[in-house]
C-alpha cells in the first residue's frame, strides 16, 4: 500500500496501480525501456493491472514477466471499459496512468491520475482530466514512487 500525505487534503491510500498500455508503457506495442523494472518496484506496494485494447496482438508477451494482471477489452468500448475495470477495483483507493482520450473515463473514476506524454503523444483533452502531467512514464512511476514530490506536486 502507498499512503500520501499532502498538506490540506485528506490521505490518499493506494492499493491499485492500473496503466493503460499502448501509448503509456508500451509505443508500437513494444514496453518502453526500463518500464519493467519499475513496475516490479511498484508491485512491492500495490496491485498492478495493466488495460489494454491489444492494438498490436504483443501485450502478453511483453508482459508475462512483470508481476501484473493484464486486461483486455473490446476496442470498440476502451473507455467504459477501463472505466468499469477501475470501479470494480475501487477507484477510491486506485492510481490510473494513461495517454489517451479513452483514458479519460478511468482518470474520472480513480482517486489520483497522471497523465504522461510519450512517444504516441497525448490527448489535450485527457491532459485537462489529469491530477499530473509528466513527460514520460519513467517520470511518472519514479514520482509516485517518491512520496515528497506527489506531496509537492498536490499540496493545497
Amino acid at each position: 500500500m502507498l499512503v500520501y500525505q499532502i498538506p490540506g487534503r485528506e490521505d490518499i491510500i493506494i492499493e491499485n496501480i492500473v496503466f493503460d498500455y499502448n501509448g503509456t508503457i508500451a509505443v508500437g506495442g513494444k514496453l518502453i525501456d526500463g518500464v519493467p523494472n519499475l513496475i516490479y518496484k511498484l508491485s512491492k506496494y500495490a496491485k498492478i493491472y495493466i488495460l489494454t485494447a491489444d492494438t498490436y496482438g504483443t501485450v502478453e508477451e511483453e508482459c508475462k514477466d512483470i508481476n501484473c494482471k493484464v486486461l483486455s477489452f473490446p476496442k470498440e468500448k476502451a473507455g467504459e471499459s477501463k472505466r468499469e475495470i477501475v470501479e470494480k477495483l475501487g477507484g477510491d483507493r486506485t492510481i490510473t496512468f494513461g495517454n489517451g482520450f479513452n483514458d479519460i473515463p478511468m482518470f474520472e473514476a480513480s482517486i489520483l491520475s497522471i497523465g504522461i506524454i510519450e512517444g504516441e503523444g497525448a490527448s489535450g483533452k485527457l491532459l485537462t482530466r489529469a491530477d499530473i502531467i509528466v513527460r514520460s512514464i519513467i517520470e511518472g512511476i519514479n514520482l509516485i514512487l517518491n512520496k515528497d514530490m506527489i506531496k509537492a506536486t498536490l499540496r493545497n
